[in-house]
């Protein structure tokens, strides 16, 4: 059965403000939501583990993350999240990074889960993120030297959606230029619309309406692996 790596941020603010965040539940419930359809099993993990913040959890008229936010399963494992100290890469077929504002603050700089996605990228494993997400690709360093995103085109969180947030003056940095500069391509749409790229293994979605999509793409990959 394919496994997928979910790390979870473990900081619980929107940079060094003292506005609540963490990861954005409908990023993380969505992709959740096509995986089980899938058959695929999901593992929550944060640098430090335990309990991972989450922000979005009173989002009306989402059944989805309503329906996963109410499984105990699923509350179970968000409040013991596994330590990326006691990760085993190779017991996962993918590695997803749901946004939120929190993982500007730590797993935009991680080294340790970094090196863990490198390892798995370059033994044929997939890595995806969506929203904020991205961030977390940017410490990536291949065998090589080279960074993940060098020759990788990608989206992310736009600075139109920051400004349409009212987070463009809160957060730590501004996501959109920062795969501006490391990735060979970033490329948005309209704010607020699906977007999602696939460059080979790397897959990466826009903003919160492209969680369903990028779980979609993952779960098309690894299925066209088995066949």
């Amino acid at each position: 059965m394919k496994k997928i790596l979910i790390p979870l941020t473990n900081h619980a603010t929107i940079g060094d403000t003292d506005h609540e965040n963490g990861t954005f539940a409908p990023e993380l419930t969505h992709a959740i939501h096509v995986f089980l359809n899938a058959g695929f099993e999901y593992e929550l993990a944060s640098i430090k583990g335990g309990k991972a913040p989450l922000n979005g959890t009173d989002i009306e008229n989402d059944e989805v993350n309503s329906a996963i936010l109410a499984s105990d399963e699923f509350q179970n494992r968000v409040n013991n999240t596994v330590p990326v100290s006691q990760i085993i890469i190779d017991d996962y077929d993918a590695v997803f990074y749901p946004g939120g504002f929190g993982l500007l603050s730590d797993l935009a700089t991680n080294e340790d889960f970094a090196k863990l996605s490198a390892k798995h990228y370059e033994d044929g494993g997939i890595l995806a993120a969506v929203c904020h997400g991205p961030a977390g690709f940017l410490p990536i360093t291949l065998s090589n030297g080279d960074n993940l995103l060098a020759t990788k085109a990608v989206t992310g969180f736009s600075r139109e959606e920051e400004i349409d947030y009212d987070t463009i003056g809160k957060i730590p940095f501004l996501l959109e230029e920062s795969l501006t500069r490391t990735a060979a391509k970033y490329s948005k749409v309209q704010p607020w619309q699906e977007f999602v790229i696939e460059d080979g293994r790397v897959i990466s979605g826009q903003n919160p309406a492209s969680a369903k999509g990028v779980g979609e793409a993952i779960v098309k990959q690894l299925n066209q692996q088995t066949v």
